[in-house]
Formats: C-alpha cells, sequence, structure tokens
C-alpha cells in the first residue's frame, strides 16, 4: 500500500512546484521533502520526476500518480471528516455558484454562520461549467447551476427560479431589435446561455447572440452593469444581479412580453452522501 504521507508531500509538490515552499506548508525540512519523494519513488519502483537542476518534471508514471493520489487524499480528506461528529453548524462546507445566485446565497450563508461560529461557509464565485466540474471533482461539496448538470458524476433537483431581465441605458424607453443592434452587447460568463433564453422569446429576428457586436465583457457580476449604465450598449442578467446593481438611475429594467425565468438547481456529487452541514445550507437556500 502506497504510504500516505509520502503521497501527501508529492502532491503538494507537484501543486507548489517548489521544493522549499513545499516543505514551508508541511512543516518539514526540504531534505525531508526530498527523503519523502525517494521512498515514494523506491515503493512504486519507478521514478516520479525528472530533475533539471533546481526545477523538477513530472515522468509519465509521476503524472499517472498524481492525478489518481490527488483524489485519493481528497477522499480521505472527507472520510475522516465524515467520521468524526458529523453536527449540523460545524465544519466548512465549500460552495461554488453563478454569481447572481451568489449575490442572494451568500448574505443568507454569511447570517447562518453569525449564528453558529463553528459553521464555515467556503463561498466561490464561478460560471455553471466550472461549478459543475468543481463538484465532480470534489473541490465543491454543493453546487448550485441554473441549468441542468450535463456530467454523469452529478445529481441534482430544482430549488427555484429567477427572472431573467433585459438591462439597457436609462436613456432607451423602448428596445426594439434595431435599438439592440445598434447599442451592442455587453458580454459576461453565462450571457450566451441568458440571451439565448430571452431575446429567442421576444424578437423574432434572432438567432444567435453573434448577430449583435460585443460591445464589452465583465466576468465580475458587480461590475456588468457599469458599461451598461454609461450607455455602452445592452445585457441580460437574472434579477438578483439587477437589483444589486448600487446606480439603479443609470439603467432600465426593460419587463418583455414574454418573461422568461431561470431555474435554480442544487447539486452534489452522485457518489458522495451529504454531511449534515451540507444539508443544513441546502435547507436554507431552499427555504429562501
Amino acid at each position: 500500500m502506497i504510504n500516505p504521507t509520502w503521497l501527501n508531500t508529492f502532491c503538494t509538490l507537484v501543486e507548489v512546484n517548489h521544493f522549499t515552499q513545499t516543505a514551508e506548508r508541511l512543516y518539514m525540512t526540504q531534505s525531508g521533502v526530498s527523503q519523502h519523494i525517494k521512498k515514494l519513488e523506491q515503493q512504486v519502483d519507478c521514478a516520479l520526476l525528472e530533475r533539471h537542476g533546481k526545477q523538477f518534471s513530472l515522468t509519465p508514471q509521476g503524472q499517472n500518480l498524481y492525478q489518481q493520489g490527488s483524489q485519493l487524499l481528497k477522499d480521505w480528506q472527507f472520510l475522516e471528516q465524515q467520521l468524526k461528529d458529523d453536527s449540523p453548524y460545524s465544519g466548512a462546507v465549500k460552495i461554488q455558484s453563478p454569481g447572481s445566485c451568489g449575490l442572494k446565497f451568500y448574505n443568507q450563508l454569511l447570517a447562518l454562520q453569525s449564528e453558529h461560529k463553528e459553521l464555515i461557509i467556503d463561498y466561490r464565485f464561478a460560471p455553471n461549467v466550472s461549478v459543475e466540474q468543481a463538484v465532480a471533482n470534489h473541490s465543491a461539496d454543493i453546487g448550485f447551476l441554473t441549468h441542468p448538470p450535463t456530467l454523469s458524476e452529478i445529481t441534482s433537483h430544482k430549488i427555484g427560479k429567477e427572472a431573467l431581465l433585459l438591462i439597457t441605458p436609462a436613456t432607451i424607453k423602448i428596445p426594439t431589435w434595431q435599438i439592440l443592434c445598434n447599442l451592442g452587447f455587453i458580454g459576461h460568463p453565462d450571457a450566451k446561455h441568458h440571451a439565448q433564453l430571452l431575446l429567442s422569446e421576444n424578437y423574432s429576428e434572432f438567432e444567435h447572440i453573434n448577430q449583435i457586436k460585443q460591445t464589452g465583457f465583465s466576468n465580475q457580476i458587480s461590475l456588468i452593469l457599469e458599461p451598461v449604465s454609461l450607455g455602452l450598449g445592452f445585457t441580460i442578467l437574472p434579477a438578483n444581479a439587477v437589483g444589486a446593481f448600487n446606480k439603479p438611475e443609470l439603467i432600465k429594467t426593460h419587463y418583455l412580453a414574454n418573461p422568461v425565468n431561470e431555474t435554480i438547481y442544487v447539486c452534489h456529487h452522485r457518489k458522495r452522501p451529504l454531511a449534515k452541514r451540507m444539508n443544513t445550507v441546502i435547507e436554507l437556500i431552499k427555504s429562501s
């Protein structure tokens, strides 16, 4: 059986890519790190690193060991946590979601953490595809998505809906197709998905967002409406993101003839049971 301590040193070294920094992270000496790697290579009877002075690269065997070994370490850590007291109000919960969901959910979860100081909320904002991948590779315990998951490792269920809204500069009173084309589109990570849902239901001319020139892009949820407020284009966002903008007088929210709501899904890994604290988080969000 592979020694888990040596394996942890090896995986940490691969991730940090520096012997001295690995030693600092693991509270070891640099020679101790080298000894662990040497003993691991002896145990598996193959070279794991190709050394180039102070630099190194992975051998094919080292790459294979890292890919599978890092996953084993995550599973062991999860098992260890599961064997401890499984309290609904203590321990870490790693959550990811698109920005609009996060704008609402994060404040609710901080309020929960304020009541239960031993509960640790680790919240990351990411586009749908990244959230799904994070849950699949165990980087996140819980994910919130605005479309059904596509990976077989993920299980999900619907927990609510959120309206998609067309936002223009405040000077635009009626957003005709020609006006939108003249304005240009402010993109964001989920923009194509949102545009397909809302514009296809309300504009017969719409086929694809690439019909409209892109005049800007931001991956920061709090900044997407800044260029819109300056008259540089229009965009489509979920209602929570629009409601959080701090200069509402500079933008115009248009409620179109055919409203479109985006379904919100909560997801987790199919083969990993949820700890009680994770169910606490899910139930809080569902109730809201």
